[in-house]
């Protein structure tokens, strides 16, 4: 299987701008600018968790990103509570349909309330800890996620992976 590198960057507002935005303070004037979507009106705040088992990893350690999901009714809230983690994403409008595709895709590293919301229709994968401890993160999304769940497999899709390189 071929494996694309791909380092994780810090998560600044900037960077992270085509794929969602990071909350700001109530007292800075940008906020509410963004604004959390639910088309089926069923926003559910949760907690949820990814384990270093949950994906494989590279004879480095290095996480292997072999899929994406995304929600197009449904905005999404994470925040990581506990642990450093990364997570990848990629615009809605990519097709994973060749190699080049994953020059779309990118990867934050996370630390614990690090908190982002993804646009509807962002490609994600993750968050996933960095170490044995599994990540516990604050979730906002909607309730019947699973009816707007799409998936893409990328060995199947693109005949590749992607091997996150953390700093």
């Amino acid at each position: 299987m071929r494996t694309v590198a791909l380092a994780a960057e810090p998560l600044t507002a900037d960077a992270f701008g085509p794929y969602g935005w990071i909350p700001v303070p109530d007292t800075d004037p940008a906020d509410g600018e963004q604004t959390l979507t639910y088309a089926w009106a069923d926003p559910h705040l949760n907690t949820i968790e990814h384990t270093f088992e949950e994906i494989e990893h590279g004879d480095d350690g290095a996480p292997h990103c072999d899929r994406f999901y995304r929600h197009d009714s449904h905005t999404q809230a994470l925040m990581p509570l506990n642990v450093d983690a990364v997570v990848a994403v990629a615009p809605s409008a990519t097709e994973f349909r060749e190699l080049s595709d994953l020059d779309d895709v990118r990867a934050f590293l996370l630390h614990p309330q690090d908190c982002f919301v993804l646009h509807r229709g962002t490609w994600h994968w993750g968050p996933f800890p960095l170490g044995p401890e599994p990540v516990r993160i604050l979730n906002v999304q909607g309730r019947r996620y699973a009816d707007d769940n799409a998936s893409v497999v990328l060995p199947e899709a693109v005949g590749a992976v992607i091997s996150v390189v953390v700093p």
